[in-house]
C-alpha cells in the first residue's frame, strides 16, 4: 500500500482515538492515557497503538486492562468516525520512550551536578 495513505490513516486513527479516550471513555480503570503513536500494517488489518500512561506500574497495568476491555467500543467508534472499508484490529502497547527519556535526563542532570561540585 502507498506509504502516504498508511501515514494518513495512522494519523487519523491517532487523532480520533485521542479524542475518544479524553471525552468518551467512562471506565475508571483508564487513567491519564496519551496516544503517542499508531502504526498500521500495509493491509490495514492491524494497528499498533502506542500509549503513554501516567502513574506507577500497577496503574499502567490497570489502564492497559481497561483499554483491552474497551477495544470493541473504540473500534466501533473509529468505524463511525473514519470512512474505511475495514477498521483495523487495535493492539495496545505501552510506550516506554517517555520514561526512558526522563531516566536519561535525570542521569545527565546528576552528572552535571557532580561535575559542578568539583
Amino acid at each position: 500500500m502507498n506509504k502516504t495513505r498508511m501515514s494518513r490513516v495512522s494519523e487519523e486513527i491517532k487523532k480520533e482515538l485521542s479524542i475518544l479516550l479524553q471525552r468518551e471513555m467512562k471506565d475508571p480503570r483508564i487513567g491519564f492515557v496519551t496516544v503517542t503513536d499508531v502504526e498500521v500494517t500495509s493491509d490495514l488489518q492491524q494497528a499498533k497503538i502506542f500509549v503513554s500512561i501516567f502513574g506507577d506500574e500497577a496503574k499502567r497495568e490497570e489502564s492497559l486492562k481497561g483499554l483491552q476491555k474497551a477495544k470493541g467500543f473504540l473500534r466501533t467508534e473509529l468505524g463511525r468516525r473514519i470512512k474505511l472499508r475495514h477498521v483495523p484490529e487495535l493492539l495496545f502497547k505501552v510506550d516506554a520512550s517517555i520514561d526512558y527519556g526522563s531516566k536519561i535526563d535525570n542521569i545527565l542532570r546528576k552528572i552535571s551536578h557532580d561535575e559542578g561540585e568539583k
